[in-house]
């Protein structure tokens, strides 16, 4: 964090692991979270994807997790932290289309390849760490860096 940035609001967010049962809960609260706050639709577009396709990895992939989200005077952060099998090769699972998803996940509609992808296209900044057997850390922000739709209201 940028030591002239001050927090505006902070929230956090558990994602059960295994299971789409409640998946896209997280997004939808932040959406109405960001959208309540007064930001511009685009900024509540942007994020309420970036939260609901990291969701949709941590239900796919891992066995728990938590999405964070952070406004500040600067900008949205998200960060999706999960307990997991992790990410043997980023390099890989960044590449569009390149999915692990199981027979069973591709039934539901999911495993496109494109949740990294579409996750880093959202985002002004995007950073991953993983660790095979341990879980992975995504930190997703959107900047207010343009005075007609990204400054935070008010």
């Amino acid at each position: 964090m940028n030591p002239h940035e001050t927090i505006i609001f902070e929230t956090s967010f558990p994602v059960k692991g295994g299971t789409f049962e409640g998946a896209g809960r997280a997004a939808t609260r932040i959406k109405e979270l960001l959208k309540d706050m007064g930001f511009a639709n685009e900024i509540v577009r942007r994020a309420a994807t970036i939260v609901y396709e990291a969701e949709i990895n941590i239900c796919s992939y891992a066995l728990s997790g938590t999405i964070l989200l952070r406004v500040t005077t600067e900008g949205i952060t998200i960060e999706a932290t999960d307990v997991g099998e992790g990410i043997p090769d980023i390099d890989l699972a960044m590449k569009e289309g390149y999915s692990t998803a199981t027979e069973r996940i591709r039934q539901m509609g999911f495993g496109a390849g494109m949740g990294l992808t579409n996750i880093k296209t959202f985002s002004d900044s995007f950073h991953i760490t993983s660790e095979t057997g341990r879980g992975t850390h995504l930190k997703m922000v959107i900047t207010f860096d343009d005075a007609d739709s990204k400054e935070p209201p008010g």
